[in-house]
């Protein structure tokens, strides 16, 4: 049986797609979640060593013999998610995955595996951008016929603009009714933000995030895969899991 937070023991978490930046700053800042115990983490090659800081290393070629586990989290590449999304599935096990780049086919084993599993993927797990789309949505509902433009800022290695998180927020908007424009921008180390403005005659309002350090990121998949595990299997957003 899984683990729940309710318990006393902690939760089981596999970190796939540990060799990577944000699979890093999950192992570094996992501490930091007494209710959650790294049980497993999965890189593309071969480990070596084996274990590290107490943390059992396994391929990716591997992951049929992870131990038992009560949700993944996943921040690796489109080659690697099928995998994983079907372990998840197979074990009854919540996955939490940041992955991008996934095709039409993936999207769609996603809400297939949500019939067994409690799912979620997400472009950005900042908590802050959470509350952002909902006060974008609630503002572009609130101010019909007002034009709405999205401005993104980021460093100058990010080659896709506009950003997901900046496309998820004029898809917030839509649902509002607005019709968003974008703007982009790529300069120095930019971590990220995002501003969403909503202008009349004669006023206009900002709505904004900016992050300063990309742990936010990290710490917000731990924080909704504690809250994932012993939901009932089914698609989630950021938004259900705040608080």
């Amino acid at each position: 049986m899984n683990a729940s937070p309710g318990n006393e023991s902690p939760l089981r978490l596999v970190i796939h797609g540990a060799s990577g930046r944000m699979g890093q700053a999950l192992l570094r800042l996992a501490p930091e979640f007494p209710s959650m115990q790294v049980v497993a983490a999965v890189v593309r090659r071969t480990p070596s060593p084996r274990v590290v800081d107490g943390v059992p290393y396994f391929a990716s070629t591997e992951l049929a013999s992870l131990p038992p586990f009560d949700v993944a989290i996943d921040f690796s590449l489109p080659q690697g998610f099928d995998a994983i999304l079907a372990l998840c599935a197979q074990r009854g096990a919540a996955l939490v995955s940041g992955t991008t780049g996934l095709s039409d086919a993936q999207r769609g084993a996603l809400d297939e595996a949500a019939v067994r599993s409690p799912l979620l993927w997400a472009a950005n797990f900042s908590l802050g951008v959470a509350v952002l789309n909902d006060l974008v949505e609630r503002a572009a509902a609130m101010l019909p016929g007002w034009d709405c433009d999205i401005v993104e800022a980021h460093h100058t290695r990010k080659l896709d603009a506009p950003s997901g998180t900046a496309l998820a927020l004029g898809e917030s908007a839509g649902r509002g009714g607005a019709s968003p424009h974008y703007a982009s921008l790529r300069a120095g180390d930019i971590v990220g933000e995002h501003l969403v403005q909503f202008t009349g005659i004669g006023e206009r309002i900002e709505l904004a995030h900016r992050a300063s350090n990309r742990d936010i990121f990290a710490r917000g998949a731990l924080h909704v895969a504690t809250r994932l595990c012993g939901k009932a299997p089914g698609s989630y957003r950021v938004a259900d899991l705040l608080g």
